[in-house]
């Protein structure tokens, strides 16, 4: 594998992924307050559809609660498996007067990107994808089988 091959397309593709995050992260996926149950589920799908246009098996896993997102990419079974774990929902906002800007409406300062999941946990989980992106369009697969389990109800 071409190490620098993959770097250069992170690199390319930097502003796609940051517009991608910040499309994730306009979604208001608070968990704790049952009038964005929906949004707990358009997050869900968002993060299907990124994972299902890289090869990976999908699957929404409903229940009482929020939705999960299951997605596998199987390259070989003989080989490892990765299990990565993470979660799409976010805390309540309030106090609003505490944020400089709207938190759904995430903004650049100082190099930094800001707003209600970026740091918990919708970035993290993005870092991956992406990682995984870099991977199959530079080498035409993962080194190894790759699982993901993002849930709706931290």
């Amino acid at each position: 594998m071409s190490e620098a091959r993959v770097v250069r397309y992170i690199e390319a593709n930097q502003k796609r992924f940051l517009g991608e995050l910040v499309g994730w992260l306009k979604i208001p996926s608070i968990s704790g307050l049952p009038k964005h149950r929906s949004d707990v589920l358009r997050a869900g799908d968002h993060v299907s559809r990124m994972l299902g246009g890289l090869g990976f098996k999908t699957k929404l896993l409903t229940s009482k609660g929020h939705p999960s997102v299951y997605a596998e990419r199987i390259e070989d079974p003989k080989l490892p498996t990765l299990l990565i774990y993470g979660h799409m929902d976010v805390q309540p906002v309030d106090p609003l007067t505490q944020w400089k800007h709207p938190p759904f409406d995430p903004w650049l300062e100082d190099g930094r990107l800001y707003g209600r999941g970026t740091a918990d946990d919708k970035g993290q989980v993005m870092i991956h994808i992406k990682a995984c992106e870099a991977l199959i369009k530079m080498t035409g697969g993962l080194p190894l089988n790759v699982k993901f389990i993002i849930e709706g109800e931290e």
